[in-house]
């Protein structure tokens, strides 16, 4: 495989087509490289258009250990705006690279993994990329206290929620931004929340679908 061709073609033929168009983003997704993030078995999948497991098995699936699709993680990168001066966190590490692209536009992040396994594997990935301001902790974020570490400028979900989440919410900075996958299948939609002088206002700007958080609160259903 041609590594730079791939890495080419999923920016032109699957990011830019989802309107990603900050060249910033671009430009970093063009210089770090997916490909050491991805469990080995998978490496020939790194640039395609899917989630790709980072353990063996369909429980990987189902327990939402996956990256997400490059278009998936370019989008929420662009609409947050991450600035230089930021402080982010990340709920569901994976295999870091969600938080090498914030770490290259943040001050710092905290990122909290669930699965203490994928968490060394992801402050391994970082480390080997040299991504040196992100913390990787063994956490559930669903149920972790936050309050210590915060406020937030910046929170990301690195999975999809029934709803949002009002611990994580409560720990954004005025002017600070969520942003979070919410929603059942067949459609969840992207949501954008900040924080303003008048209280959170939030915008739903795109739809997809990615794998539950684990533990975050599901709202009972009516069963006939």
């Amino acid at each position: 495989m041609n590594v730079e061709q791939a890495r080419f073609n999923m920016i032109e033929q699957q990011i830019r087509p989802w309107d990603v168009l900050d060249a910033h983003v671009l430009d970093l997704l063009a210089a770090v490289r997916r490909e050491d993030f991805v469990p080995p078995a998978h490496r020939a999948l790194a640039f395609a258009d899917l989630e790709i497991p980072l353990k063996p098995g369909e429980q990987a699936v189902a327990a939402g250990q996956v990256m997400l699709a490059p278009r998936v993680e370019a989008r929420m990168l662009q609409d947050l705006q991450v600035a230089k001066h930021e402080k982010v966190l990340e709920i569901g590490t994976g295999s870091g690279f969600m938080a090498a692209l914030l770490g290259h536009r943040a001050q710092r992040v905290l990122s909290l993994e669930i699965d203490d396994e994928l968490a060394r594997t992801a402050h391994a990935n970082l480390q080997r990329a040299g991504v040196l301001n992100v913390e990787v902790r063994t956490a559930d974020g669903a149920r972790t206290d936050l309050s210590a570490h915060g406020p937030f400028d910046v929170i990301v979900l690195s999975g999809s929620v029934a709803e949002l989440p009002d611990a994580l919410l409560a720990l954004l900075k005025p002017g600070g931004r969520l942003m979070a996958i919410v929603g059942d299948e067949p459609v969840m939609r992207a949501t954008l929340v900040q924080r303003t002088e008048a209280g959170l206002a939030s915008s739903q700007p795109w739809d997809t679908i990615a794998p539950r958080l684990l533990n975050f609160p599901e709202p009972l259903r009516f069963r006939f």
